[in-house]
């Protein structure tokens, strides 16, 4: 059984599989029996493996690639390591860099314009301009990343083209961009080391892309742990500050009048967001409470694929009529309206798409839900009356302390509640 360089992993996840169908959701095999359980590490062992120089499994969302990458801190980058990724994970070796160290070594994007499909930022291939022979040998191309990541390097010390891709990870990391690009950056700042790391896709012996079922099989045999881009997404939200109130004034409505907060976002800059509270909310009293996403189309200009004018109008009068509680409004990377490339129009104009205000997945919903929290959190509320669209289990709030103790759907004309207790 071979190992991934950096020392075994005793307590990897040395499972059997049994059933055919996995269910991503419930990370189960649902056809056999309990020992089908899926065991993904948590972010704290996770960190703890990249700080020890050791590769972990990054999983992204079924929605996206669903494809697991091998990933190391750049800074313990070795021939052992990088041929160990081209002996078993037999996918693409990328170095990945922030935005910031990429600008400085002057890496210009691959292409002017980025038309891949989930945005992946490849710069121009790089090599060492001195300590390497033909740049492709495993040697060669870890020498290139360590003087990539070498604070003491510069754009001169790196010929172009050359054998190691660098990727620019978005600022902000998995909070703005779900990839794990920007996984691999996050888990080596929050081990403290250089945030840089070196990243390969995983394919079966057949060439085809190794899976959920495959990565389980592959991280046991190699004495890996696998974690998932959305947990990385829940631990930071959950522990590092993300937002701040930098404005407050008096807004009037019909429904009475509210203090509107202003959030400037830690992590995107120009992003900001607004509560509209009414009322004292801090303390242990319940707080009627919405969480609602910016989506211009939808609560501007009524468009049928939403209600999200109604929605909001309706939350401030069950707000202001429950005496206390705070509308969180949320901006939205998917601002209501797209511009669809693909599809001009005649006089070579584009399409205007609207986009659906529940577009974006497993993790666009947590970052919503964790800002959400956060500023409910600032504002001192505990205990809220969740209006909602849908009646669902919100787990996530309970890390920021905050207890759902019912749930009111909004927007629907319907007054069922169900009980958060």
């Amino acid at each position: 059984m071979a190992r991934a360089p950096g020392g075994p992993n005793e307590d990897a996840m040395a499972m059997r599989i049994e059933g055919e169908d996995y269910d991503w959701n419930v990370q189960r095999w649902p056809n056999g029996p309990g020992s089908g359980l899926i065991m993904f590490a948590d972010v704290t062992e996770a960190v703890a493996e990249i700080k020890a120089g050791r590769m972990v499994v990054v999983v992204d969302d079924e929605d996206r690639e669903n494809e697991g990458d091998l990933t190391l801190a750049a800074e313990f980058v070795t021939p052992e390591a990088v041929n160990f990724m081209a002996r078993f994970g037999r996918g693409l070796i990328c170095l990945t860099l922030t935005e910031e160290r990429a600008d400085y070594l002057r890496l210009g994007p691959m292409t002017q314009e980025n038309t891949s499909r989930f945005g992946t930022a490849f710069t121009e291939s790089v090599e060492a301009r001195e300590g390497v022979t033909t740049g492709i040998s495993a040697a060669d191309r870890a020498h290139t990343m360590r003087v990539a990541i070498d604070p003491g390097s510069t754009a001169h010390d790196l010929a172009r083209p050359g054998h190691v891709f660098p990727l620019r990870a978005r600022k902000g990391g998995v909070l703005v961009r779900a990839g794990q690009t920007e996984a691999s950056v996050d888990l080596a700042r929050m081990a403290g080391l250089i945030p840089a790391g070196v990243i390969c896709e995983i394919m079966n012996e057949d060439g085809t892309m190794a899976r959920v079922p495959d990565l389980v099989g592959f991280c046991a045999e190699h004495g890996l742990k696998m974690v998932t881009v959305a947990d990385l997404i829940r631990y930071r939200l959950q522990h590092e500050r993300l937002i701040r109130a930098v404005a407050e004034g008096v807004l009037p409505t019909e429904h009475g009048e509210f203090r509107m907060i202003a959030y400037a976002s830690e992590v995107d800059e120009g992003e900001s967001h607004v509560a509209l509270v009414y009322g004292d909310v801090a303390g242990d009293e319940v707080a009627t409470v919405r969480v609602h996403t910016h989506n211009l189309a939808a609560d501007v200009f009524g468009t049928t694929l939403g209600n999200g004018h109604a929605v909001i109008d309706e939350s401030l009068r069950r707000i202001a009529e429950a005496g206390r509680g705070a509308l969180i409004y949320l901006h939205n990377g998917t601002p209501g309206f797209g511009i669809d490339k693909g599809a001009g129009l005649i006089g070579g104009r584009e399409k205007i798409v609207v986009c659906s205000e529940n577009r974006g997945g497993e993790q666009r919903t947590l970052r919503q839900v964790g800002l959400g929290g956060q500023i409910l959190s600032d504002l001192g509320i505990h205990k809220i009356r969740l209006l909602t669209n849908t009646v669902t289990h919100v787990p996530a709030l309970q890390g920021f302390g905050i207890e759902i103790v019912e749930q009111v759907l909004v927007g629907s004309g319907s007054a069922k509640a169900s009980s958060g207790r």
